[in-house]
């Protein structure tokens, strides 16, 4: 008589390889490592998700798919594009940095991957689709789209600081560069 098979609870074994990138960046990310953190078997990580890159990127997914409802929760459905930009930086500044930490050395975990780099490309041009960089308006949304990503990089990647007031206050600057909008 066999046994019934051990479940894996992928979120669990996801939160500990987080907090190893999160304390020890993606160097001190292994299977091993992950197993001790969640409390199972290596093999168990590696039955769960095959590779370190397929680790990384299911880190990656999650993390991205968890933004994009925060900002369709602000944005509502079918909004401007300006109004994804405008929920983007909202979102952006009102995390805190540890997820900004783990985004960012995720994100740079994988950019050696020809694949990742191409859906980062992809999501980068997506988000700023349907902006017109002809007209002035479209032009500022872009502009403020692209500071704020260039802040959450420098912050995230630890090439900047910022206290949190000062960081609340150069997105709300950005996000005034919108104009009035939905979100705030």
């Amino acid at each position: 008589m066999t046994g019934r098979p051990r479940s894996i609870d992928r979120d669990k074994v996801l939160d500990a390889a987080e907090g190893i990138v999160t304390t020890t960046g993606a160097a001190g990310l292994t299977f091993e490592a992950v197993a001790r953190a969640a409390g199972i078997t290596k093999g168990g990580v590696q039955y769960c998700f095959g590779t370190k890159e397929k680790l990384i990127g299911a880190m990656i997914d999650r993390w991205s798919d968890a933004f994009e409802v925060n900002i369709a929760n602000l944005v509502g459905p079918d909004p401007a594009p300006a109004e994804v930009v405008r929920g983007h930086l909202t979102v952006t500044r009102d995390e805190d940095a540890a997820d900004h930490s783990r985004s960012a050395v995720m994100m740079t975990a994988l950019l050696d991957r020809p694949e990742r780099v191409a859906e980062l490309r992809d999501w980068y041009m997506q988000r700023l689709a349907g902006l017109d960089l002809g007209r002035d308006g479209d032009r500022r949304v872009a502009l403020a789209f692209l500071a704020g990503e260039g802040a959450f990089l420098l912050r995230a990647l630890g090439l900047i600081e910022f206290e949190d007031a000062d960081w609340t206050r150069l997105f709300d600057d950005m996000l005034a560069l919108l104009g009035p909008g939905r979100t705030a």
